[in-house]
Parts: C-alpha cells; structure tokens; sequence
C-alpha cells in the first residue's frame, strides 16, 4: 500500500479487564504499520487500570490517560482526540476486537471510493458473547460472507435521521478533519455515535466496505443494552440524549421531506419513553411532534 497516513485508535476502557489485552493486540498487530494507539481508562472500579498499566510496560510508545473521575465515553474521548496525530480515527471500545486487516480495507476505500466528499467508512461486524462466541452478524450476509441487502452510501443523511441499522457505528473509520470540524463528541451527551452520524452526513458522503472489519462483544453490561431497562438511570439517561439529538437533527434538517423523516424516529422514540416507564421524556417527545407537526404544515 503505497498511503504511509497515520491512523490513530482510541481504545476506551471502563471495567472491561477481562478483554482489554485482546483489544489492545487487535490493534498493534494490524497489517498496515502507521498505527498510533491511544489508550484511555475512565476511572474503571475493576482490575483494568492495573492490566493496562502492565500491558503498557512492554509498549511505552504507546499514550496512556488514566481519569482520576469518570467522566463518560464523549468526554474521554474528546480527551485522546486532543493527543490524536492521525489523519484518521478509530474509536475502539476495550471489548471490541479489529480483525488484522481492518485498517488496510478503510484507507483502501478512501482511497478507491468515487465520492469526492468521503468523510466516513464502514464495514460488517460479528457480534459475539462475553466468551468470545458467534452471535450473528450485524448487517445479515449470505454467500461468502456478503452483505445482503444494500446498504445506504454517499449522502446517507436522510437514512441516518430516519432510523434503523443505517450503520454500523463500531466498524467506521473517520477523517480527523471531521472531528476537528465538528469539535469532537458533543460532551453534553451519554453517548455519541447517532449525533457524530447526524453531524458528519450532513456535510459529508459515507461509503460502505462489504467486509467483516471487527468483532463486537455483547454483555449484560454492553452500552446498547441500556436503552431498553425499565425505570433504569442510566436508560434515562441514554434516552434523554437520545432527545437532544433529535432536536439537534431538526434545527439542521433543509427540507420537508427531512422533517417528516425525522418524525418515523421521533415516535420509535416517544414509544420507547412510554415502554420504560420515563414519562417525564415522553411528554417531551409529544410535545415536540406536536411542535414539528405545525412546523411541517407551515414550511
């Protein structure tokens, strides 16, 4: 491969000391050599700190900030992107797993793609259990492992506001010229992955790499488990992010059909609300279609 950009991994870290090793091999050992690895642990209660700290004796090269708080995955993160030296970004979470080639097949489809305004690239991943054993795929494939059905690529953004598995968030590479545009994760947020998407495809084309590029681990514990647990603080707290975003998503929208768009996602939302028993955020929510009905019929 004839690109030398440096690609920077941030690997995130809370209570994940049983995997952080295997996260970390996946990405040192990857085929494409201009690797940067910056490692963040957010004040994790278990034994991660320690096996880090250990891992990281026979890897000095490799940055390491330990949180004496724990202050989020958008806040943590924005911490290493500030040390970032990469032309491009990868936000791997301490469970998760690169496949070897996974780098070299992301600048490969910056390289190759024919949109001009390339910001974002992503793959498939395998979903597997805390073990380490097969669930399924995130995009279902068929023969030779490829993808099924068609996925969204170019201006994605009205797929993205719509809803659904528009992308998968774990398998993207991202060009740091994006983050330093958009300022990082939004920090007022539990979570960042929606609102990055939202942001960077209104501006910026994605592209698709019918690949498996990374193995994503499920746990009881696992972030996306969180947005369904019933009277649940931490639900509530994903969820209300959740309705930022939205709000974010229509001050941005340009058209009609952006705003009735965003309206399928709103009520999947609003439902979501009532089924875990938040009804405070449920009447947001209704309140807030009632307020984007008006502005639909009058723009």
């Amino acid at each position: 491969m004839q690109d030398k950009s440096l690609v920077t991994i941030i690997c995130l870290c809370y209570n994940q000391e049983k995997y952080v090793v295997e996260s970390f091999f996946s990405a040192i050992n990857q085929d494409y050599p201009f690797v940067e690895v910056i490692v963040v642990d957010d004040f994790s209660t278990d034994n991660s700190r320690e096996v880090i700290e250990k891992w990281l004796v026979d890897y000095p090269e490799i940055q390491f900030i330990a949180n004496e708080t724990n202050l989020g995955s958008t806040k943590s993160f924005n911490k290493a992107l500030k040390l970032a030296k990469g032309d491009y970004i990868i936000d791997l979470a301490c469970d998760d797993i690169l496949l070897p080639n996974c780098v070299s097949l992301q600048l490969k489809a910056f390289q190759e793609s024919s949109f001009k305004n390339l910001g974002v690239v992503y793959g498939n991943a395998e979903l597997i259990s805390e073990k380490g054993d097969f669930y399924f795929y995130y995009f279902p494939v068929g023969s030779h492992k490829k993808t099924i059905e068609k996925r969204a690529t170019g201006d994605i953004y009205l797929n993205v506001i719509t809803g659904g598995n528009s992308i998968c968030s774990v398998s993207s590479m991202v060009k740091k010229s994006i983050f330093d545009t958009l300022n990082g994760y939004d920090e007022n947020l539990a979570y960042e992955d929606l609102d990055l998407w939202i942001r960077a495809s209104r501006f910026y084309d994605f592209d698709y790499i019918d690949e498996i590029l990374i193995k994503k681990r499920i746990s009881t514990t696992s972030f996306g488990t969180h947005f369904f647990i019933k009277n649940d603080a931490r639900s509530k707290k994903i969820n209300y992010s959740t309705y930022l975003i939205i709000q974010k998503a229509i001050a941005l929208n340009k058209s009609k059909i952006e705003h009735k768009a965003i309206l399928k996602r709103m009520h999947f939302e609003m439902i979501l609300a009532f089924k875990t028993a938040d009804y405070k955020l449920f009447c947001k929510y209704l309140l807030l279609e009632i307020t984007h009905r008006f502005r639909i019929i009058f723009s």
